[in-house]
């Protein structure tokens, strides 16, 4: 997984103008767009948009656009339950862009999309049998884990009342996510039991190296090595008032108060807060201990 993360890295450094600029907005105006179409077309025709659904068994016949079209099914018929849906996804995938940039928003979207296609085409060319996949619900479930295991207490109102910290409207849909997927095993829906875990294959190739990374952040910035310059200061500030000077140089004791022209500095190797004058900064041996 760090691999991949890290290869994802590599690859939106070199091309941070990769992707669909508002991508979400793309995909919003999309859905509307069929789903006004099949207001016009359902009373004639009940399937007349099937042609749109991801088939495995129809791509592999050659209906190429299938890998693609299926994103702009609509998720819900009703209208009131699809504006809430789109706002709140459209919402959380402009987050997630500014936070990460086009790039990695994109490849974390399409990767999603790529590996709903893969697993459909290869379900339907070893059982030959066909599995019509319409929206990006399992997409759209990973996008949100990503949402909020980066804005963990962001709130919104469930149901327009309750406020509820995204953290914990994860873990519910974590367990309706485990509850589908169990009910998958037991219907032999193999295809509801793999397109979930799928959804939770993109989730970590870009997700969860972060939770190591943000542990070994926190270890070194609580390590006794690590010099914390805003808590150095705020020490010297009480010094400064009890002993007269602001900056004293630990190797030569000359302070700012007696060469208010000299200028001093902290030095990061050294354990603790150690400052030195501009003549001994960097010709001093480091402090190891406290």
């Amino acid at each position: 997984m760090k691999k991949l993360y890290d290869g994802v890295q590599r690859f939106c450094a070199a091309h941070p103008r990769f992707g669909i600029p508002n991508l979400m907005r793309v995909i919003v105006i999309g859905n509307v767009a069929v789903y006004v179409l099949m207001l016009l077309t359902m009373r004639a025709d009940a399937n007349a948009l099937a042609f749109l659904y991801l088939d495995g068994g129809k791509v592999l016949r050659g209906e190429i656009w299938r890998i693609i079209t299926f994103i702009f099914v609509p998720a819900s018929s009703s209208p009131f339950w699809l504006a809430i849906s789109l706002y709140f996804y459209y919402w959380i995938g402009t987050s997630l862009e500014r936070q990460w940039g086009t790039a990695r928003f994109n490849l974390y979207y399409w990767s999603g999309v790529l590996l709903t296609a893969i697993v459909t085409i290869v379900a339907s060319a070893i059982s030959g049998t066909g599995y019509p996949v319409g929206g990006t619900e399992y997409v759209n479930l990973s996008m949100f884990f990503a949402f909020a295991f980066l804005f963990p207490d962001t709130t919104v109102l469930l149901f327009f009342i309750l406020p509820v910290k995204m953290k914990w409207l994860a873990y519910l849909d974590g367990a309706l996510f485990a509850f589908d997927i169990i009910k998958a095993i037991g219907a032999h829906n193999w295809a509801g039991v793999v397109l979930p875990i799928v959804a939770l294959l993109n989730f970590a190739v870009f997700i969860w190296p972060e939770v190591h990374y943000l542990k070994e952040r926190t270890k070194y910035q609580n390590s006794r090595k690590t010099v914390q310059f805003r808590q150095a200061q705020q020490q010297q500030a009480k010094q400064a008032q009890q002993q007269g000077y602001r900056h004293k140089c630990a190797v030569c004791g000359r302070t700012d108060t007696d060469y208010p022209d000299l200028q001093f500095r902290y030095c990061s190797k050294c354990v603790g807060y150690h400052c030195f004058c501009q003549d001994h900064i960097f010709n001093h041996v480091h402090f190891t201990e406290e």
